[in-house]
């Protein structure tokens, strides 16, 4: 590529921001707090479950 596009750097001219849009900072993560759990399932790491040593994706 000898000359690739250019990126917009600007919002065209017609546009307005949506009203739900901030320009808060995101939040810091929190550390998930262990719940008990009555079937004596622990969620793993990537939101899966784990039963019979099988990881198990709902």
């Amino acid at each position: 590529m000898d000359n690739p596009t250019p990126r917009a750097t600007t919002r065209p001219a017609g546009f307005t921001r949506p009203a739900h849009w901030t320009n808060d900072p995101a939040p810091s993560p929190v550390a998930i707090q262990p719940q008990d759990d009555p079937d004596g399932l622990d969620p793993t790491r990537f939101g899966d479950w784990e039963r019979n040593g099988i990881a198990i994706d709902f």
